[in-house]
């Protein structure tokens, strides 16, 4: 096993799970959580969202904590040593690699939709949602979406944030800027909360995500709700083993995990809390997919007095949203240049932030002039997707699934009974029997049956 002082450490409990929470609470607690459940039947969908990022969430992030713990390296690294201390193949560690490999690709788009959330926060505090009507609104999406350079722009923004933070490492990097980012998120968010109750419709929201109506739960609706606890904590992609690797023996991981799943968990409720109210006052469509954040929203800031001021707050808060996630990724992939090919960290960065630079202007142009440029038409179920499109479905529906059951398999049943305690760091009890049990027998079969259903509906 790798020795605890052979790679950088946090500097404090606190740090380590803001940083984690960063990650965790990224767009899809606060864009893709609220259109998702007002898709889905609203109350009832949230209860099983909440009972799936406990039941499927908590034990795969203790796992990958574990695991980086154990193995104190890079993720491919840190599963090779695991498995090696466990007598098992080190081919093992290419499901960290797999990881490694997801990451970056969710960041070759991420870092594009980050932009965004930039430009909507500019145009917010310039007072460009004033007066906004429905048709402007959506010209208003459509134009960002068909101007390359504007997209550019803010893509180059977000991937140069990037470079600044993560050369400065662990503590002085990743850390500090959680310290300062995740305070000014939870702050916008409840400064937003507040504003939706005093300007917004809020018994309204409170009937939508709070009184279930369980005649609307379909096959479909418990799948999409997984996905969406799977997604929104952040696990098979590479960040929560890194962030593992530079935990401190004493860091309890069933307490800090249990923190960021209700950290993650408590936001995405909170983000529903500010868009519902708004969308039931101004009579908008709840389900109204990624347009209900970029047009529909923007519609609402611009008929309500202080619009301006709260549209920008709203903005920023997406903008924290995303960076931290941004960062917690491209620290994960940093690590493993590092760790896997000797690349001095400076050098492993630029690399890494050129090539998802690079595959970001493909996203870009996806979006507009190339909308119509299917790379897989000759596939009769991509036939019509972009890259963007590709890009995201490769991601969510293939690496994400396979990596996450992958897991749950070489820990559930390959690791032994001692290593996986000592990488908990909890005695033989009640939450390593509920843990132990959901990587064996849960996690595996749900995961695989979303992956095969995923393909067919494809």
């Amino acid at each position: 096993m790798g020795t605890a002082g052979s790679i950088e450490q946090w500097s404090s409990r606190r740090g380590f799970l803001l940083a984690a929470i960063g990650f965790s609470v990224g767009l899809g607690n606060i864009w893709r959580f609220p259109y998702v459940v007002g898709e889905n039947g609203g109350s009832a969908f949230v209860i099983i969202y909440l009972l799936c990022a406990f039941a499927i969430g908590l034990p795969l992030l203790v796992t990958e904590l574990a695991i980086g713990r154990l193995g104190r390296s890079d993720p491919a690294g840190s599963y090779r040593v695991v498995a090696r201390t466990s007598g098992r193949s080190t081919l093992w560690g290419a499901v960290g690699t797999l990881a490694i490999v997801c990451v970056f690709v969710v960041l070759s788009f991420y870092t594009v939709l980050s932009g965004w959330t930039f430009d909507y926060f500019v145009r917010g505090v310039t007072g460009q949602f004033d007066g906004l009507d429905a048709e402007r609104s959506t010209t208003m999406f459509a134009g960002l979406m068909a101007n390359p350079w504007r997209l550019l722009f803010w893509h180059t923004v977000v991937n140069l944030l990037i470079v600044v933070i993560i050369r400065r490492g662990v503590q002085r990097g990743v850390e500090q800027a959680a310290k300062i980012l995740m305070p000014v998120l939870f702050g916008a968010i409840i400064v937003m909360v507040v504003y939706s109750a005093i300007a917004g419709d809020m018994r309204s929201a409170v009937d939508f995500l709070l009184q279930p109506d369980f005649s609307k739960v379909t096959p479909k609706t418990i799948m999409i709700a997984i996905g969406q606890a799977f997604f929104s904590v952040g696990v098979a992609m590479a960040t929560m083993i890194t962030f593992g690797s530079y935990l401190p023996e004493h860091f309890s991981i069933p307490r800090s995990s249990v923190i960021i799943i209700l950290a993650d968990t408590g936001v995405a409720m909170l983000a529903g809390f500010v868009i519902f109210p708004l969308v039931f006052q101004f009579g908008l469509e709840p389900g109204g997919g990624a347009g209900l954040i970029f047009q529909t929203l923007p519609l609402a800031f611009g008929q309500m007095a202080g619009g301006q001021f709260f549209g920008g707050v709203f903005f920023l808060l997406l903008i924290v949203a995303a960076l931290s996630s941004c960062l917690g990724g491209a620290e994960a992939v940093v690590s493993w240049v590092d760790e896997r090919w000797s690349i001095p960290r400076e050098k492993g960065i630029l690399y890494f932030v050129g090539s998802i630079w690079l595959i970001g202007i493909t996203t870009i142009m996806s979006l507009g002039d190339w909308s119509d440029f299917y790379p897989l038409s000759f596939v009769p179920a991509l036939a019509e997707e972009t890259i963007f499109d590709l890009l995201e479905w490769f991601a969510a529906n293939i690496l994400l699934l396979i990596g996450a059951t992958l897991t749950s398999i070489f820990f559930g049943w390959l690791v032994p009974k001692k290593t996986k305690l000592e990488g908990l760091g909890v005695r033989d009890g009640i939450f390593y029997l509920y843990a132990n049990t959901m990587m064996r027998f849960v996690i595996p079969p749900i995961l695989l049956i979303a992956l095969v259903l995923g393909l067919v509906e494809r």
